[in-house]
Formats: C-alpha cells, structure tokens, sequence
C-alpha cells in the first residue's frame, strides 16, 4: 500500500498532467494542510484516489476558482475531530487541524484547546480497538507534535496533547505539516515509540 501524503507548499512537478503516471500506484492521498484547495482537486481528479486532509492555519475562509467559490477543496474528506476508518484500504485514520494560536488567527488553538480536541476522539479510538483490535493507524494533524520535528519560535511549536495521543494510541504514523523544510539537513522523521513522526512538507511518499 501506499500513500501519497502533502502539505505546505504546491510543486509545479505534482501540478501536472504527469502525475497520473508518476504515481499510479497511490492508494491514499492525505493533505497535512496549507495547500490550496485546487491543487488537492487536481490531484483528487488525477489519481482518482480518496483524499483525506485537515486544514492549516493559513487555509483561505473561501476559494475562487473555476468551478466557483469553494470553503474545502470538493470531493476531500476532512479529518478535523473525527475517526474514520477507510473502506478502500481498511486503514484507521484521525485528524486535528490547526496550529498553535499566535495572533488569533483561525484554526489556531490553545493548548489546552488541543487537548480538549484530543480527548474527543477517545471514544471512537477506544471502539475500534474493540471492533479491529487497534485504535489508529494514521494520526493526520498541521502541526507537530510537542519537541518533535517543531522549532522554537511560537508559530511553530508542537503540540503537547499530540504527544500524548501517539505514545497511547500507538498509530503506525503521524503526518504532519507546518513546519517549513529549506535545508536537507533538517530532519523530516522521528520514532517515537511505535509511531513514526513524518513532516510532508512539500510531499512524501509512504509505503505501508
């Protein structure tokens, strides 16, 4: 299985007919947020693939495009604050969207706003241990988690409450955006215990 996993920036090599080709064997395609609503589309309408994704912090209230206004990009399913298991490939997944809150612009959030987002997926994380005898797969936020993969300016540090769900639900991956990667020298994974913590700045391919 795999999957196709973005955020943060659009790149003009997956902004292409070519696409189609190039990633033809893509099962899943998962947004980590900032993108524009189109360039999800395309690669919606080109890979013919399900989309999930959340929102960042600098995702537009509305988006003009060729088909019209638009507030999410059509034919995605969002995450935010919900579970949902995927009848395709079977895989669990889970999303908060946001960043910490800066300036009080939308989609960020307090701490502590976080973690009363966190502890709303618990029921659902704990039933579907019961029914699939596993509470998450993939963990898809914006942001990172708390000194992982974060940095230290406010904008851009993690999220406590994230930690806390990965070191108890163990998903197989957490996906994340936000946090610019310039130099190849800044690293885009961490294992934390079971989980292994991936920036998808840009795009990133995983294989499952």
């Amino acid at each position: 299985m795999k999957i196709l996993a973005l955020s943060d920036h659009e790149l003009p090599n997956l902004y292409t007919a070519s696409i189609a080709e190039r990633f033809k064997d893509v099962d899943l395609v998962i947004g980590c947020g900032d993108m524009a609503y189109y360039y999800l589309e395309y690669i919606l309408s080109m890979l013919n693939k399900p989309l999930y994704y959340v929102n960042g912090n600098h995702a537009p209230p509305v988006e003009y495009g060729e088909g019209g206004a638009r507030d999410h990009p059509w034919g995605g399913i969002n995450l935010h604050r919900r579970v949902i298991r995927d009848p395709s490939t079977g895989l669990i997944l889970a999303g908060i969207e946001g960043s910490l809150n800066y300036n009080n612009g939308p989609r960020q959030y307090t701490q502590e706003e976080m973690w009363w987002m966190v502890r709303g997926l618990i029921p659902r994380l704990i039933m579907n241990r019961i029914r699939y005898g596993r509470y998450l797969d993939i963990f898809v936020s914006h942001a990172p988690p708390w000194k992982i993969n974060d940095a230290d300016d406010l904008p851009h540090r993690g999220i406590k409450a994230f930690v806390w769900l990965i070191q108890t639900f163990k998903p197989t991956y957490h996906l994340h955006g936000h946090v610019h990667i310039y130099r190849q020298d800044i690293p885009r994974m961490n294992q934390v215990g079971d989980t292994r913590v991936i920036n998808t700045c840009g795009y990133q391919i995983i294989e499952w």
